[in-house]
């Protein structure tokens, strides 16, 4: 007897939020993290439609997309605890313990924009809703990302202006400093990062786990044919891109504040459409498309891996590349890397059950009080 077949919309929405997510990430890798919110432009006229495109299309889009995943995961976690008669609570709890130590390693030494030690941190408030009912799950997240569009904006442009000494020390480290130099400044980037990122972004991720949580008691996250997937690709997607791209043109050229307002606020318009199209895609896959969903999987090591990958390339310890190339080979760099990574997982999984960070993840979670 066999059981219903496996859902494949987590599959590919792991695969299009990992791609989307480093085109974003690698702007603050590839060149300074100091002043891209407050000065989002680039030297050319091809770096400025980059910059464009990123922001429009994927800037707080994919890690809506991310957020949700999160909020998914949740609900499977949940399912698999029960079937394998283990107590919630402490799996959960080890759980987010994992992740805060793997997101404050990847932030100290790698990238101070980590999103793992934020979801650790909001991730432990969810545990409070996992009781909640559907209903109440999409209200309390609907209004948590109404919160963030309204509260967001301000605070990025209330961000002082980085002094130019600071933004020099920085160019000096990721140019010519050795790794611990580097590490050094991400540990104070990170220090300091991490408060706004509370703030700024982890209230839109609460929002899109208690939406993601929501997905899976409802079940539609195992039927990518659902009526509200339909009509969040024909409602949502067409004017979340289009008011997407309208707030990064005018945050860029013309004044911040609307640019800027109307840029956070239609992300979560941008995401549903997403949602709906990726809903839309998940269907049975290709050889090629089931090899690159079998190495997406190992989502968490593809994201820490993009991290160690592209840090190596662009700063002085590595290739030495930070500041010398334009956007768009820094966005096909962070592709390349990416399709690459899926690569090596697919070699990896086929000697090991898990990708690297997944086995220490799940050695964590089902730790045993004692051992």
């Amino acid at each position: 007897m066999t059981g219903p077949p496996r859902a494949l919309m987590p599959d590919y929405l792991r695969l299009f939020a990992l791609f989307g997510i480093v085109v974003v990430n690698v702007q603050y890798i590839a060149f300074s993290a100091l002043d891209s919110f407050a000065d989002p432009g680039g030297d050319t006229k091809l770096d400025a439609i980059t910059v464009w495109l990123v922001n429009g299309l994927a800037l707080l889009k994919t890690y809506g997309l991310f957020s949700f995943m999160f909020g998914v995961g949740l609900g499977f976690l949940m399912r698999s605890a029960a079937r394998r008669g283990l107590p919630f609570g402490r799996v959960y709890r080890n759980r987010m313990i994992g992740l805060a130590l793997l997101g404050i390693a990847h932030g100290v030494l790698f990238f101070p924009g980590d999103i793992l030690t934020l979801y650790a941190i909001t991730g432990s408030i969810l545990y409070l809703f996992r009781r909640w009912q559907v209903r109440r799950l999409v209200l309390v997240g609907a209004a948590l990302l109404v919160l963030q569009a309204l509260i967001a904006p301000p605070l990025l442009l209330a961000t002082p202006e980085t002094p130019p000494d600071v933004i020099a020390i920085e160019r000096a480290i990721l140019t010519e400093g050795r790794f611990l130099d580097a590490v050094l400044f991400r540990s104070i980037g990170f220090a300091f990062i991490l408060p706004t990122f509370l703030v700024i972004q982890g209230i839109s991720a609460l929002g899109w786990f208690c939406l993601g949580l929501a997905a899976v008691k409802s079940g539609m996250i195992d039927q990518a044919g659902h009526p509200l997937w339909r009509r969040a690709r024909r409602w949502c997607l067409l004017p979340g891109v289009v008011l997407g791209l309208a707030g990064a043109a005018i945050w860029q050229l013309g004044p911040p504040v609307p640019g800027s307002v109307l840029t956070v606020a239609s992300a979560p318009l941008a995401t549903l459409g997403y949602l709906g199209l990726i809903a839309a895609l998940s269907r049975p896959p290709g050889p090629i498309m089931a090899q690159a969903l079998a190495g997406g999987g190992s989502s968490l090591s593809i994201y820490l891996g993009q991290s160690i990958v592209l840090s190596t390339i662009f700063s002085g310890y590595g290739l030495g590349l930070w500041g010398e190339v334009d956007r768009l080979t820094a966005v096909a760099t962070a592709l390349f890397v990416t399709a690459g990574l899926i690569g090596a997982l697919l070699l990896w999984r086929r000697y090991f059950e898990l990708g690297p960070f997944e086995w220490v993840l799940r050695r964590i979670t089902y730790a045993r009080p004692g051992i």
